[in-house]
């Protein structure tokens, strides 16, 4: 099952296969989702519920839009408190991690009477878009609502699609109510992102979308961002896993098909200075995926886009790991803690062999929300500072301005812009 990759001289073609994995956006599609947006954006609840119906078989009106107290309540009862002291855990745990990203205010006092500073206000109002039917995470919305509310969000709503049934799965609602989300409207989409984005008659608008969807919620987030800020375009998950020679074959192994059985565009590869490593983890996967339940999807997704690069050494590993720049990266190594300082590109990392991928999937505390397709050379994972705006402010006395006068004046001219030099002149006129 897994391909062993030959490095010499290839990185650029293997990191164009690694990152070249997002599904094309047809013209159908964008045509579809930008019709459906500028319908919602012409005509509010009319547009909205036309599509609901359509699309999700739901006959929803302004009276069943909003899950209501009793909906809630009757989801609730079907989860047992174990699930709930689960998922209280989860959140104390993201919590834990998160709040030490807390942005902060500050201000700078100069002798000569100049004030300067900054000041970090939370967002307003964020909707969470989580994924209806089958595509239950109750985790993602935890991972999406805990940074918001630490961050001093004001008001999360939640918008998720239902069934002919108007049912929220009842893991959902669970989680919502562990992070005190009470708005939950039975919309999504491509018309519920267009719905939060420009707001209709029951639903406002709000500051910022989060949360994974399919293709057409993707390429809506895409076409109303400006209008509304969005998390990111999140592509097929990957992992990247660098081993030597002293790594557990069958660790690597199930670490690869956990990330495999998301998709199968997902990607998983292997990278180690060990051959006969390789053979033994496709043993292993080999061994364990007969008894996975999405063992066909495991194996597409590793026979196209997994594999294994053997190299010369651990840096040329970590050379490899920082040009494909992955969503996860797992470090199994004798001295994983030692080589961190190695890692320039990657979502998030994990370190020895009892620190596998999953675990921050759920509960480690670091986000699940990533950077995918070598973005992480350049976005970070979801967090408290995405929730946050920040103004810079001055004060200047006019003795200080007029020490300014002249390079201001100066630099603006030489720029074209005379307005800009009369704004500092005119305030010396009776000089």
């Amino acid at each position: 099952m897994l391909k062993q990759i030959d490095y010499q001289g290839k990185l650029e073609e293997i990191a164009e296969k690694f990152q070249g994995r997002k599904t094309e956006v047809s013209k159908e599609v964008n045509k579809t989702v930008q019709q459906i947006v500028e319908d919602i954006q012409k005509s509010g609840d009319t547009a909205l519920f036309n599509y609901a119906k359509k699309f999700d078989g739901y006959d929803v009106n302004t009276s069943n839009l909003l899950v209501t107290p009793t909906e809630r309540e009757t989801g609730l009862e079907q989860i047992d408190e174990d699930y709930f002291r689960i998922l209280r855990r989860t959140k104390s745990q993201i919590e834990e991690f998160h709040k030490h990203q807390l942005g902060n205010s500050w201000n700078i006092f100069k002798e000569n009477g100049v004030i300067m500073g900054q000041i970090a206000r939370p967002l307003e109002r964020v909707a969470l878009y989580v994924p209806g039917g089958t595509a239950a995470y109750p985790s993602t919305v935890i991972m999406n609502a805990v940074p918001a509310l630490l961050a001093g969000v004001k008001e999360i709503i939640m918008i998720t699609p239902v069934k002919a049934d108007g049912k929220v799965n009842p893991n959902i609602l669970a989680a919502a109510e562990v992070c005190g989300i009470e708005t939950i409207y039975k919309v999504g989409g491509a018309q519920g992102v267009a719905a939060v984005a420009y707001g209709t008659e029951s639903i406002p608008k709000v500051d910022k979308i989060v949360g994974p969807g399919n293709i057409f919620v993707a390429t809506a987030k895409k076409i109303c961002y400006g209008v509304v800020d969005i998390d990111m375009i999140a592509g097929p998950s990957e992992v990247l896993v660098i081993a030597d020679k002293t790594a557990n074959p069958k660790y690597i192994a199930a670490d690869l098909m956990a990330q495999a059985e998301h998709d199968k565009l997902a990607s998983a590869i292997l990278v180690t200075t060990s051959e006969k490593l390789v053979q033994q983890v496709d043993e292993e996967l080999n061994r364990q995926v007969q008894n996975l339940e999405r063992r066909e999807i495991i194996e597409s997704s590793i026979s196209n886009y997994g594999g294994a690069i053997v190299v010369k050494n651990i840096d040329e590993a970590f050379d490899v790991s920082n040009q494909l720049a992955p969503e996860h990266l797992e470090v199994l190594t004798s001295e994983s803690l030692v080589q961190l300082p190695k890692i320039k590109n990657a979502g998030s990392i994990f370190l020895g062999e009892y620190t596998p991928e999953p675990l921050g999937d759920y509960m480690s505390g670091s986000n699940h929300v990533l950077p995918t397709g070598g973005t992480a050379k350049f976005y970070s994972g979801l967090g408290v500072y995405n929730f946050i705006k920040y103004s810079t402010y001055s004060y200047y006395p006019k003795e200080v301005l007029a020490d300014f006068k002249e390079d201001v004046e100066t630099f603006a001219k030489s720029e074209g812009l005379t307005a800009h030099a009369n704004s500092i002149s005119v305030r010396f006129d009776e000089m």
